[in-house]
């Protein structure tokens, strides 16, 4: 019965397949639709999601230290037919530009920081990558050695670790105007300048401070224009990781998704922008848990209303 049942849901979805191969992941009445809309086009898309801080400023009731910061979001979602695939604004729908806003600060420059070269244990920086020579990897942009973050150990004794050094690398990107298959690589990407100029008209824009009556950030939260900001597929609470990429490479918002938008931004040559609101620090809050559960409905709304203002100034 159980071998029965296995076999017809791999023929349903060998059917499936079949009947929208030729379709992808939208189904030919979702085209259909999504091509009616577009003789109406070219649109203003937009991805929906919140991201961490590491700067050294003090933005919710948390940040009384000085510290370095890291705040972080944690879901993202695109707000068309319910995709969630970044490249459908671009495959599907006619974008004229993309401001992404996230659950307040707008980095001018994103860089994505998952992509690796991981080093075999007894290598180091003065050793070639594999394929380094192909130009397929480098040791320009830096390296996190493990070592460094070996704990609980006697000062002046020696130590090591089997896991040794990862290699931060670029990614490949092919423009929608450049020379087919010949690969550009990009590690900071940076945003539309005349967006970027747009933003910072925002400064001077109320935002929520109160969840309700009684739960309120200790400081008035305010928007503002960061340097640097970092993606990275990884959900990131860890305080040690949080000071070592705010010292390596300069970042303030740390995220999930910003990067992917960046670079899909770059490959089809449309402009953007980044939104973020700060919900919660990296590898702080209490002792047990970030601010997440506690602060990222108020970045939400926040978050919504440094965008729709950002649209008003970018109609003008």
């Amino acid at each position: 019965m159980i071998t029965s049942k296995v076999l017809y849901l791999f023929l349903s979805a060998l059917m499936l397949l079949s009947a929208q191969q030729a379709n992808g992941y939208l189904s030919a009445k979702t085209r259909k639709m999504i091509a009616k809309a577009n003789r109406d086009g070219p649109y203003l898309g937009k991805e929906i999601s919140v991201w961490k801080d590491c700067q050294k400023r003090s933005h919710t009731s948390h940040d009384r230290t000085g510290h370095d910061k890291c705040r972080y979001n944690n879901s993202a979602f695109i707000e068309l037919f319910q995709d969630r695939r970044s490249g459908a604004l671009w495959h599907c729908w006619k974008c004229k530009s993309i401001p992404q806003y996230r659950r307040c600060g707008h980095p001018s420059v994103l860089g994505h920081t998952a992509l690796w070269s991981w080093q075999r244990y007894g290598q180091g920086p003065e050793d070639e990558l594999p394929l380094e020579s192909n130009g397929d990897y480098t040791r320009e942009i830096g390296y996190l050695k493990f070592a460094n973050y070996t704990a609980n150990v006697t000062d002046g004794s020696s130590y090591d670790n089997l896991l040794n050094n990862i290699w931060y690398q670029p990614e490949e990107v092919f423009p929608i105007n450049g020379t087919p298959e010949q690969r550009e690589h990009a590690f900071w990407v940076s945003v539309d300048p005349l967006y970027f100029e747009i933003s910072k008209k925002l400064e001077g824009l109320v935002l929520e401070g109160c969840i309700n009556s009684t739960t309120c950030l200790s400081t008035t939260p305010k928007v503002t224009t960061v340097h640097r900001g970092t993606s990275a597929s990884i959900y990131l609470d860890n305080a040690a990781y949080r000071s070592f990429i705010y010292n390596k490479f300069n970042v303030s918002p740390v995220d999930m998704e910003s990067a992917s938008v960046a670079l899909i931004c770059l490959q089809q040559r449309t402009p953007f922008i980044i939104i973020r609101a700060l919900s919660e620090l990296v590898g702080g809050g209490s002792a047990n848990s970030n601010e997440a559960d506690t602060f990222t409905s108020l970045a939400a709304n926040n978050s919504v209303l440094v965008l729709l203002e950002f649209i008003k100034h970018l109609s003008n």
